[in-house]
Formats: C-alpha cells, sequence, structure tokens
C-alpha cells in the first residue's frame, strides 16, 4: 500500500513508501508539470493547497464575477436591421455597454448566453411574439455581436474603430488656462492603443524635467496597435477568382495605410498641441536660458578676469622692461660719461704733447736757419701733430728734451719719414681699389652673353621690342622671348633664355641717355636701308593718308581701353564702324584707330607664335 504525504518540512520534496517484498523503502520524488506549478505557487503565497484547491478557487471567482456582472438593456435592440451588423455597437448589443472593451470572455459569454435566453426566436415565438423569417429578425445581431467579440482578431478590429471612443484633439485656445484639466482625460482615453505598457502619465506642475522628457518622448515616439481593417469596404470572400480577391485586399491594404496615417498624424496633432501649452516646457525653457544666461555671464566674468590678469601681468612685464631698459641705459649713459672724460683728458693729453712738440720745434726754429726750410719743417711738424697718437707723440716729446739740437732734428726727419712713408702706402691702396671698382663696374655693363660684340644695335632693339611685347606675366616669357629674336634675328646669333635674361638686366642698369643712342643708331640704319622718309607736299592730303605716322604720339592706356571697348560696342557688320570708333576715342582720327589695331593684331600673332614654338620644344624634350 502506498502513502502520499504533504510538503517536506524544506518544502522542496515528498516521500512515497510502498511495500517492496515485505518491506517499505522510503523514496525521494518531485512535483512536474503542472503540480510544479501549483508547488510553486504554494511557496511563493506561503500556503500548502494543492493544485485542483486552486483551480477550484480560481473558478469560483470568476463566477462570482459574473454573477456581478450587470447586463444593460440596449433600447434599440429591436430596431436594428439585421443587414447592417456592421455598423451596429455590438457591446451595447450584448448589455456590455458599461465596460466595453474591458469585458473578459467569461463575460461575453455570459452576456450573450443571458441575450439568448431571452431573445431566442422560440421564446418570443412561444410567447405569442411575431417572428422575422431567416436572417431578417434582430436576433442576427445579437449572433453577429457574439460572433465578433469571440474572437480575439475580429474584436480587435472592432476596438480599433470603437464607435464610443472620441478621437477629438483639444486646440491650443481651449488648454491656456486648464492644461492639465483638459489634455491629462485625453493622453489617458489614447493610452489604450499603445502597443507598450505602462504608459507615463501627463503628471503637473511639480513634475521633474526628466519625467516630463520621458512623457513626450514617449508620445512622439509612439507605437500605436490600432488598425482598421474591420472599415474594409469589401470583403475578399465574396470575390469569384483569385485576380479579384487579391484586387480587394490591394484595395483593403490602401484605405487601412491611408486611416492609420491619418491616425497618427491626429496623435502626433495631439502631442504638438500639448507641448506647445504645457507651462512646463516654458518654465524649463525658461530656467534653461537663465541657466545659459548664468553661464555665458560666469564665462564673461572668467574671460573678463583672464584679461585683467594678463592685463596686469603684460604691465608688470613693461614695467620690469622699462626699469630694464632704464638701467641699462644708465648703464650705457655712464660707460659713455666714463669714456667721454677718458677721450677729454686723452684729448687734452694729446694738445698738451703737441703744444709741447711745436714749442721745442720753436725754440730750436724748427732745426733750420734758413726761412723756406722752416716753413717746410713746420708744415712737416704739423703734420705730424695730425698723424701722430698720443704715446709717439710722448715718446718724440720725451726724446727731444733729452738730446741735442742735433739729435733733435734727426729724431724729427725719421718721424717725418715714417709718416710720409705710411700715408704713400695708403693712397696706393686708394688708387688700386678704384681701379678693381672701375674694372668691375665696367664688366658688369657689358652684360653676360659673349659681352657687347655679340649684342649689335639690331639686336639690342629686337631684344627692347620683345620685352615690351611679351610683359611680365607671360607663361615662359624669357624663352618666348629667346625664341622670339631667333626668329627675327638678322644676325643669325642664337640666343638662350638665360643670355635674354641678363642682357635685359644690364639694360636695365644702363643710364637713360644710352638707351637714346641705342634706338637712335637703330633708327639711322633703318633709314639707310629703306631710305629717307618723302615730304608731304603742299597739296590737302586725302582721308586715307591723312597724318604723317612720325607726329603720332603713343597711345595711353586710356586710350587702349577706350579703343578696345569701341570695338566691342561696335562689331564687324557695323555701318560706319571705324568713323563711329573714333569718335569714341578723342584726340584719335580714323587712320589711327586702324593702325593701332593692326598693330594689336601683329602683337597678338607674334604672341601666339613664340608660345606655340615653346610648347613645342618642351614637348620635344620631354
Amino acid at each position: 500500500m502506498a502513502l502520499l504525504r504533504g510538503p517536506a518540512a524544506d518544502g522542496q520534496r515528498s516521500a512515497v513508501t510502498r511495500p517492496l517484498s515485505a518491506a517499505s523503502v522510503l523514496c525521494q520524488v518531485e512535483p512536474v508539470g503542472r503540480w510544479f506549478e501549483a508547488f510553486i505557487k504554494r511557496r511563493n503565497i506561503n500556503v500548502s493547497a494543492s493544485f485542483q484547491e486552486l483551480e477550484d478557487e480560481k473558478e469560483l471567482s470568476e463566477e462570482s464575477g459574473d454573477e456581478e456582472l450587470q447586463l444593460e438593456e440596449y433600447p434599440m435592440l429591436k430596431t436594428l436591421d439585421p443587414k447592417d451588423w456592421k455598423n451596429q455597437d455590438h457591446y451595447a448589443v450584448l448589455g456590455l455597454g458599461n465596460i466595453r472593451y474591458r469585458a473578459t470572455q467569461k463575460q461575453i459569454k455570459a452576456a450573450h448566453k443571458s441575450m439568448v435566453l431571452k431573445h431566442h426566436p422560440d421564446k418570443r415565438k412561444a410567447a405569442g411574439e411575431q417572428i422575422g423569417e431567416g436572417d431578417n429578425d434582430y436576433f442576427t445581431c445579437i449572433t453577429k455581436a457574439y460572433e465578433i467579440l469571440s474572437d480575439p482578431v475580429k474584436r480587435r478590429a472592432f476596438n480599433s474603430i470603437d464607435p464610443t471612443f472620441d478621437n477629438s484633439v483639444p486646440s491650443k485656445s481651449e488648454a491656456k488656462e486648464n492644461f492639465f484639466e483638459v489634455f491629462s482625460p485625453v493622453f489617458e482615453r489614447n493610452a489604450r492603443w499603445s502597443n507598450k505598457k505602462n504608459v507615463p502619465k501627463l503628471g503637473d506642475m511639480n513634475s521633474s524635467f526628466e519625467e516630463v522628457d520621458a512623457f513626450y518622448s514617449f508620445w512622439y515616439n509612439f507605437d500605436s496597435w490600432r488598425e482598421f481593417s474591420y472599415l474594409d469596404e469589401e470583403e475578399k470572400e465574396k470575390a469569384e477568382c483569385r485576380d479579384e480577391r487579391r484586387w480587394i485586399e490591394k484595395q483593403n491594404r490602401a484605405a487601412r495605410a491611408l486611416r492609420k496615417k491619418e491616425e497618427m498624424n491626429r496623435i502626433r496633432t495631439l502631442v504638438d498641441n500639448a507641448y506647445s501649452c504645457d507651462p512646463r516646457i516654458k518654465k524649463f525653457k525658461e530656467e534653461e536660458k537663465a541657466k545659459k544666461e548664468a553661464e555665458k555671464k560666469a564665462k564673461v566674468e572668467a574671460k573678463r578676469k583672464e584679461q585683467e590678469a594678463k592685463e596686469k601681468q603684460r604691465q608688470a612685464e613693461l614695467e620690469a622692461a622699462r626699469l630694464a631698459k632704464e638701467k641699462e641705459e644708465e648703464e650705457v649713459r655712464q660707460q659713455a660719461l666714463v669714456a667721454k672724460k677718458e677721450k677729454e683728458i686723452q684729448k687734452k693729453a694729446i694738445k698738451k704733447e703737441r703744444q709741447k712738440l711745436r714749442t721745442t720745434c720753436k725754440n730750436w726754429n724748427y732745426f733750420s736757419d734758413n726761412e723756406a726750410d722752416c716753413v717746410k719743417m713746420m708744415e712737416e711738424v704739423e703734420k705730424l701733430c695730425d698723424r701722430l697718437e698720443l704715446a709717439s707723440l710722448q715718446c718724440l716729446n720725451e726724446a727731444l728734451t733729452s738730446t741735442t739740437r742735433e739729435g733733435g732734428k734727426a729724431a724729427v726727419v725719421k718721424q717725418i719719414e715714417e709718416i710720409n712713408e705710411q700715408i704713400r702706402r695708403e693712397k696706393e691702396e686708394a688708387e688700386a681699389r678704384m681701379r678693381q671698382a672701375t674694372k668691375s663696374s665696367e664688366k658688369s655693363t657689358t652684360g653676360g652673353g659673349g659681352g657687347s660684340k655679340n649684342w649689335p644695335e639690331d639686336d639690342l632693339q629686337l631684344l627692347i621690342k620683345a620685352v615690351n611685347l611679351f610683359p611680365a606675366g607671360t607663361n615662359s616669357r624669357w624663352e618666348v622671348i629667346a625664341n622670339y629674336m631667333n626668329l627675327h634675328s638678322t644676325t643669325g646669333i642664337k640666343r638662350t633664355a638665360k643670355d635674354v635674361i641678363n642682357k635685359a638686366k644690364s639694360l636695365q642698369k644702363l643710364d637713360p641717355h644710352q638707351k637714346d643712342d641705342i634706338n637712335k643708331k637703330a633708327f639711322d640704319k633703318f633709314k639707310k636701308e629703306h631710305g629717307v622718309v618723302p615730304q608731304m607736299d603742299s597739296a590737302a592730303p586725302s582721308e586715307r593718308f591723312e597724318g604723317s605716322p612720325l607726329d603720332s604720339s603713343p597711345w595711353t592706356t586710356e586710350e587702349q581701353k577706350l579703343l578696345e571697348q569701341a570695338l566691342k560696342t561696335y562689331p564687324v557688320n557695323t555701318p560706319e564702324r571705324w568713323e563711329k570708333i573714333a569718335a569714341a576715342v578723342p584726340g584719335r582720327s580714323k587712320k589711327d584707330c586702324m593702325k593701332r589695331y593692326k598693330e594689336l593684331v601683329e602683337m597678338v600673332k607674334a604672341k601666339k607664335a613664340a608660345q606655340e614654338q615653346v610648347m613645342n620644344a618642351t614637348k620635344v624634350k620631354k
């Protein structure tokens, strides 16, 4: 015989004994399955009850709840159209209008049972009430209501379009004075659509920033389970073929997506209106603004203090530098005073020694009885006074003092010879330096490229023209000038860019008169080769040959700009073009404008040709 005992003292295991060969054995067993679940529940609530007792208690609690269920009679029930069942309120039909979406499945089942017992056609027929034929009786509405609410999917679809739900959104003007009273019930009402549990509350004026931020973050990222399949206009079950069913599904999906978008826009409008009217947001913004202002003021104050500290440090450094400079200047001044005193002492000593030398020589009549020799000796003595230093003068005066007239004369003559030799050497060195400087200047004026013999007047004139033709900024300017000279030179000497640069530098150092001489020689040669320009007779010249080329003045920068603008203003097909261009350039005739235009065209062509040659030469080298 087996014996089942209750839970052990430790609450973990049970013991079972059974007869085995006339002797009982104690075995440890553990609950499994639903018995294990009941065991865990008993342990958690600290009670000792069996699984069956807990189940019975649960059923009793549900039955007691069903007994307390109060159904509300729907006054319009008997007037409902069974064919229009989709537009009816299913909760009201079953008498659950007071609890609606909070009703449990048992309550729905009990309500349906009660409605069937009361409104079943057989009972009403037995009571003598007239019954509609087939599905035309209002009892069909009760059946449809139970069919919808007993199916979780269909019930969820109906709950999404609950006809009693208020979809309105308060405006900003409605919540100016009583924000929490207006918006709090609206958010609580819409919280039923959230997929997430524990929906945050709106709170009150004492809510913290974190709570308010969490509330609006939740609603701005609101995840709604609300869907609108119940409002589908077409039922795919009524389709006759697969293509029609697919078309109906497509139409229904589009309609659901549109309603879902409208629903999310409604939620977003609700949150936006609440956020814009929330006095806590305004308070937080003012606090944030005040905090930023305080931080800004603190930063400005810290910066001001830092600037003051830097300025103070700078003033201290300037003061220290000023004191050091004054100290240094004072030391320099003292040194200058000492040097000045020493210089004055030395100057007085030299003056004294010079006077002593003059007096000694004068007492000895300059070592000669001849007046001419005396004058000459006087000049030599003055030369000694100018050239000799203090030590030399002292030695010479000591020698004159300790010797006779003849010995003094010999000492003075010897000193004079040394001074004259020194003057001669200095003069020779100065002449040598002068000759070297003259030779260097002559060498620099000859320039590079083989000296002036390799640069005849024609090449010099051509170089001046090329330098003016290709101004600074031209790409590979000196290579272009060298190629231009090699093309137009009559001497046949090939010039490199280096030769051209050296000669151009040497021409810059020349005197303007020398440049004029070069230009004059080139012009004289031109006259020799082409003859003298014929003189114009006294007859009136035609318009074509009006004016002389030699009398035309050079074009200024302003005239050049006016000519270029006139060329753009009057294109080639303009009637009387050159007359209009000449009128646009004051002081210039039609002939001058045409001539200048031809010169510009030739210059541009020559420049392009030279640049193309440089580019070709570069490509060949590569």
